[in-house]
């Protein structure tokens, strides 16, 4: 099932933001998160904020329904627009996530985007994206969706080998994923992304390899590959604890790592962000960009979280119970924090560490320098760019982020 929100302060009914979160507000970009919740079926490694029919059923009457899901959404931008008041950034990036968005009829999406449209404009160069499960498009539902303003798709892959999508419990047949590319590459779509697992139960270096070639004979311009994480409360921790499946242990997934990188760099990919690779600077995905250097983004939808100028919010989890909120008018926000100066510096280095661009030096403190030092004679930090002030990361570097990152934090 889901996994819990945070605690937070109340979220005043209006939604009403503090005059800090206006501060140099024009210089920041501003992105959108719809949040779409629905799922066809759960699968079993899922934690997401999403739900079957199945789960829904009797517990949000016809306001959890999907069928009426886009109005309700769009409620939520138009408190958006009273919230940011006179705010008069367009709209840079978009991005519809579930969930499954395509589950929706493709006008409902196309509503969605046009009421951000409506209420805040978008930028000429704005990057709209949905994901997509591959069973449920077709090259009509596409060509709805290019026709309709939006230009980057990201379909969910995770592997080429049938076994691995059993353990995963995904439902679309292998092959369909690689098919999808092509049919959005002929509705007009530049910018495609397809997502790929590692780390699966049963999966060997020979089918992380069948996937990625795979992946990439498809043509996509953009991927994404992700280490399975196994999520307390999720069916697959539920076998993997009854021992019907073995746990994938860390050293598997940093060869898993190694493979991606060297297959995908071989085929002129390039990592601009540790689990994201892509053809050009034009294909990477602009919206996750925003997260990872802080910006604002407006997150509707049930359970969505949104951060602009320093205080960030989340949405409460329930269908049923964020469209009760926005029919009542009220906020649908169940809590937010403000962040302190200390607060935005480390999580400043906790994203942009994982960027091809890495995080300034000057941003570390004393102890977290030091370290920086230890980190770059153990070869986990490039030579050149921290004569330039900044700390990257070397391929080894990147199999041990997540470490590099809390000794320099401190």
């Amino acid at each position: 099932m889901p996994s819990a929100l945070p605690d937070g302060d109340p979220v005043p009914d209006d939604g009403a933001l503090p005059a800090q979160a206006f501060a140099g507000a024009v210089d920041r970009p501003l992105g959108f998160y719809l949040h779409v919740p629905y799922c066809a079926t759960r699968c079993g490694y899922c934690d997401f904020n999403t739900y079957t029919a199945t789960e829904l059923r009797g517990t949000g009457g016809v306001l959890a329904s999907r069928d009426n899901y886009a109005d309700t959404l769009i409620d939520e931008v138009r408190l958006a627009r009273k919230v940011l008041g006179d705010d008069p950034r367009p709209v840079r990036t978009v991005f519809v996530g579930g969930g499954t968005p395509t589950l929706l009829a493709a006008g409902d999406l196309v509503r969605m985007l046009g009421a951000i449209r409506d209420e805040f404009g978008l930028a000429p160069d704005a990057e709209i994206t949905t994901e997509a499960n591959p069973e449920s498009v077709d090259p009509a539902y596409l060509a709805a969706l290019r026709d309709g303003g939006f230009n980057r798709v990201s379909f969910g892959m995770q592997s080429a080998k049938q076994h691995v999508l059993k353990i995963l419990d995904r439902t679309h047949t292998p092959g369909r994923p690689e098919a999808c590319v092509a049919e959005a590459r002929a509705a007009g779509f530049d910018h495609v992304n397809l997502d790929l697992i590692y780390g699966t139960p049963g999966e060997s270096d020979d089918d992380w390899r069948a996937s990625l070639d795979s992946a990439l004979g498809a043509g996509p311009d953009h991927i994404s590959a992700y280490a399975l994480i196994v999520e307390e409360g999720t069916q697959l921790a539920r076998r993997i604890r009854r021992g019907e499946v073995p746990m994938t242990d860390d050293d598997v997934h940093a060869d898993r790592y190694l493979i991606a990188d060297e297959v995908m760099s071989a085929a002129g990919f390039d990592w601009y962000e540790v689990s994201n690779w892509a053809t050009s600077n034009s294909g990477r995905c602009l919206h996750n960009e925003l997260y990872w250097r802080g910006a604002d983004w407006w997150g509707a939808g049930p359970g969505a979280h949104s951060h602009v100028g320093g205080v960030r919010w989340w949405n409460v989890k329930h269908p049923g119970a964020y469209a009760g909120a926005l029919a009542a008018g009220r906020s649908p926000g169940a809590g937010r924090e403000i962040l302190t100066e200390e607060d935005r510096r480390v999580e400043r280095i906790l994203l942009e560490l994982r960027l091809r661009e890495g995080a300034p030096l000057d941003l570390l403190r004393s102890e977290g320098l030091a370290a920086s030092r230890r980190a770059l004679g153990e070869g986990l930090l490039e030579v050149g760019p921290y004569g330039e002030g900044r700390a990257v990361l070397t391929l080894r570097g990147r199999l041990l982020a997540d470490a590099v990152v809390r000794d320099l934090v401190d």
